[in-house]
């Protein structure tokens, strides 16, 4: 910058030469140098503020679109973080059809401890043993005076067990929130909630992750913070799920039964709406699971889904529909079922040595005929029946909603043999689930259409394809209908006055695991049924583990004394829940002829 002297010599000189005061030229020069200085500093002021302005101005602006975006957004779940990761700890709902809930979230907190803040730490170990009695004691002692700097003391803890710890005062015990995983109605459904964990975990929030049953099979759905309005719903009914497993339980009991599983299930969805499996546990406090011994002796073990059985004379209306679908016989054709009989070397027998002689096909199934079915059997050649019973699911596992579903898969022969296709026939040679039954009968019910069982509402009907005529149905549910209200019935015990049940008994000796063949005073019972017979709605299937009835001086343990009577009274239980009432079965009126009162 070129500066002008205050006093230039030109004007000094001149300033001389005419008698003028030389001061008052550097005086005007240094009050014009001022003036400029002064206006150049407020400039530069006024630039400053108007930058500083136009900062605010668009800092405020940022400000209130960010409001204003929010204020028209949707709400978004907040989360909770942990160092070094984000932890969610949102989980959907589960509830029932009718939005009754099974699963949800509860507030709770975790006690974890920092000992070298603990002041003392051998005190504050005695009263939390009085809280806690199941703390070791010596062990937590170990830990508070050792060289750890943080231990977990309960993952999950009461209110009152909160304010009893921060009674104790010491700084060095200090609380974590947490969302527990809470099952209101305790061991209700128990095996199809199966239970809930937590995965990863801080101080601040721990995830909440399914470990069996739906809370696994779904637990993307459930833990997406997207889902968290957004629950979880089922096909089954809270209150149809509590009697059954009332009655079953007080029917394992009084048939002194090692075991028990039912299965409630709409025929045209598929929708289960009731699954029971004894004995139960809490998911509340799920139990660990055995290491050793037999699976089934566990509280854990799903018999609906896991218990993989012969099922017994339950098949053979499998046999006698097939033969039906093929033309072979109708309901009255005529077999002879009359001894002896060979296949592949080995003799086919009947229940206690009877001999039935020549029976109609629906009399086979009345009287539950081996050698009736096996004769069918015959007929309809072993390639045959592989492909329907293939076609029924009743060779593959079940697509059930929860994990373990996915083990249930049916043991068949390592050969199929016409003497595997006779024995099959009657319910031994193939293990399948209870499950699987279930789906199998609902095919039948509904007029010959393969349903998938299912844990999913739905909101229609969900029929596949058809695998038999409806005609050949509907001779297939008379027959099942004469098992309960014929004269030779098996399962006379069924009936239900205004119910109308139909359904196949099957008794089945129990497989001895380690010294081979069957045991001779254990079995397996089963009763699947449909209802109302005449235009059916569900399919009942009741399967005891060992039971044993014993009003009488000799024991008895097939399905019409043990299973027959549980699931009669299931159904009279369940049906008024279901909304069905009692009804007078339909019938031709016979004889009668209508004519005009005029």
């Amino acid at each position: 910058m070129i500066r002008t002297p205050l006093r230039p010599l030109a004007r000094i000189l001149d300033a001389r030469a005419k008698g003028e005061n030389p001061d008052a030229i550097e005086n005007e020069n240094r009050r014009i140098r001022h003036e400029q200085m002064r206006d150049r500093d407020r400039n530069r002021a006024e630039g400053r503020l108007l930058v500083l302005g136009v900062f605010f101005f668009c800092a405020f602006a940022v400000v209130g679109a960010r409001m204003g975006l929010l204020a028209v957004s949707e709400p978004m779940e907040p989360r909770a973080q942990a160092p070094g990761s984000i932890i969610s700890n949102t989980r959907a709902d589960i509830v029932d059809r009718n939005g009754s809930i099974l699963a949800t979230n509860f507030d709770t907190h975790a006690l974890y401890a920092q000992p070298p803040h603990l002041i003392d730490p051998e005190g504050a170990v005695g009263k939390l043993v009085e809280i806690f009695p199941a703390l070791d004691a010596e062990r937590l002692i170990k830990d508070f005076t050792g060289k750890r700097k943080f231990l977990w003391v309960k993952k999950k803890i009461s209110a009152e067990q909160m304010q009893a710890v921060h009674d104790i005062g010491d700084p060095g015990l200090l609380f974590a929130p947490r969302d527990m995983r809470l099952y209101p109605n305790g061991e209700l459904a128990a095996h199809i909630m199966g239970g809930a964990s937590f995965g990863r975990e801080g101080v601040r929030a721990a995830e909440v992750i399914g470990v069996a049953g739906v809370e696994k099979y779904f637990d993307d759905y459930l833990s997406d913070p997207a889902n968290a309005g957004k629950p979880l719903e089922l096909s089954l009914d809270l209150s149809v799920q509590a009697a059954s497993e009332r009655v079953l339980n007080g029917g394992m009991k009084l048939m002194n039964a090692k075991g028990a599983t039912s299965i409630l299930m709409d025929v045209h969805t598929g929708e289960v709406i009731s699954v029971t499996s004894l004995p139960a546990f809490n998911p509340n406090n799920r139990p660990r699971p055995a290491v050793q011994g037999d699976p089934s002796d566990s509280p854990l073990f799903n018999r609906s889904v896991q218990g993989v059985y012969e099922l017994g004379s339950t098949f053979k209306i499998f046999a006698a529909a097939q033969a039906m679908e093929l033309g072979l016989v109708n309901a009255n054709t005529m077999i002879d079922t009359a001894g002896p009989m060979k296949v592949g070397g080995h003799r086919i027998g009947e229940f206690r040595n009877k001999n039935y002689g020549t029976l109609s096909v629906s009399q086979i199934i009345e009287k539950s005929s081996n050698r009736g079915t096996g004769r069918l059997a015959l007929m309809i050649g072993k390639e045959r029946q592989q492909e329907f019973l293939r076609s029924l699911g009743l060779f593959d596992k079940t697509p059930f909603e929860i994990v373990e579903a996915s083990g249930g898969k049916p043991l068949l022969p390592s050969k199929y043999t016409d003497l595997s296709a006779v024995t099959i026939s009657y319910g031994h040679g193939l293990s399948t689930t209870a499950m699987h039954l279930a789906a199998a009968y609902a095919a039948i019910a509904n007029g010959g259409r393969v349903v998938k069982p299912t844990l999913v509402k739905q909101s229609g009907p969900q029929m596949g394809a058809r695998v038999m005529r409806e005609d050949v149905a509907a001779a297939a549910r008379a027959m099942l209908r004469d098992v309960v209200v014929g004269d030779d019935g098996t399962a006379s015990f069924a009936e239900v006055p205004g119910y109308f049940i139909a359904g196949k008994t099957g008794t089945a000796d129990k497989p001895n695991p380690r010294g081979g063949g069957y045991y001779k005073d254990k079995t397996i019972t089963t009763f699947a049924s449909m209802f109302p017979a005449h235009d059916p709605r569900y399919v009942l299937v009741v399967t005891l583990d060992e039971p044993v009835e014993t009003s009488s001086d000799k024991p008895r343990r097939t399905a019409g004394w043990t299973a027959v009577p549980i699931a009669a009274e299931m159904v009279r239980r369940v049906a008024p829940l279901l909304g069905m009432r009692p009804a007078i079965e339909p019938a031709p009126l016979a004889g009668i002829t209508l004519t005009s009162s005029n």
